[in-house]
């Protein structure tokens, strides 16, 4: 199972906000950005402080995709 944040990026579109002001509304650090860019594993806490910064729930900001090979 992969993990994708599609969703979270279709949200900054909507809002008209770009990954930088997430990252500073959120309190992320690059590797944190650099990470969801590449759809990669983040902390719970990552998620929580995009969540809060963004008024969300989990749900909305990504899903697990299934791995076909």
């Amino acid at each position: 199972m992969a993990v994708s944040y599609k969703k979270l990026w279709h949200i900054l579109l909507d809002r008209d906000m770009k990954k930088r002001d997430l990252q500073e509304a959120a309190g992320l650090t690059k590797y944190a950005m650099n990470k969801l860019s590449r759809d990669e594993n983040v902390s719970t806490e990552v998620l929580g402080k995009i969540c809060s910064a963004l008024n969300c729930t989990t749900d909305d900001i990504m899903e697990f995709v299934s791995d076909e090979k």
